[in-house]
């Protein structure tokens, strides 16, 4: 039986460099793994579509715009909600089933993500917030805006209804 000699090395050699030369936004030849920060973006909160009673589903769309070189946002926002004087604090996760995706950030490129939540009657288990605290992945410095859309209902298994969505790049 006759067998053909494989090139291993070559094929092995050309993945290599292959891989060595990825990782770049080809814009500037920077590699796109710089997260985006809150210091190299604009952020805006609204407007919302806002739940005008208990019971009421309503949604807060955070957006926000790169203002500096390529960046990547990576995985879920981490959102905050803070009650009076930040003594109590309520950690948003993720929507049930929402997928995560990379999205890298141009300069002057956007994104968003919304909040879904359910308003509350205040007291019973509600979580009355004031201000909402917006975080990107890998960034502490996060921006910290006024919630005025009521109180958040309790789930009633010691939670609230409220979620955070993947990021959406926004445009083209």
């Amino acid at each position: 039986m006759r067998t053909t000699p494989i090139a291993v090395p070559a094929v092995l050699a050309a993945l290599l460099l292959l891989t060595a030369c990825g990782g770049s936004d080809g814009a500037d030849g920077k590699p796109d793994g710089n997260p985006c920060s809150a210091g190299t973006v604009s952020m805006e909160v609204g407007p919302a579509s806002i739940a005008p009673a208990a019971g009421d589903t309503g949604e807060v769309p955070v957006s926000f715009t790169n203002q500096s070189a390529a960046c990547t946002l990576d995985g879920f926002p981490e959102v905050r909600l803070a009650g009076a004087g930040d003594s109590e604090s309520l950690d948003v996760p993720p929507t049930e089933g929402a997928k995560a995706q990379k999205l890298t950030l141009a300069k002057g490129e956007s994104a968003s993500f919304t909040l879904t939540y359910e308003r509350g009657p205040r007291g019973d288990g509600s979580f009355d917030a004031e201000n909402l605290r917006v975080d990107l992945p890998g960034d502490s410095d996060g921006r910290t805006f006024r919630w005025t859309y009521g109180p958040v209902a309790s789930d009633g298994q010691g939670g609230h209804k409220i979620s955070v969505g993947a990021y959406q790049q926004v445009g083209d």
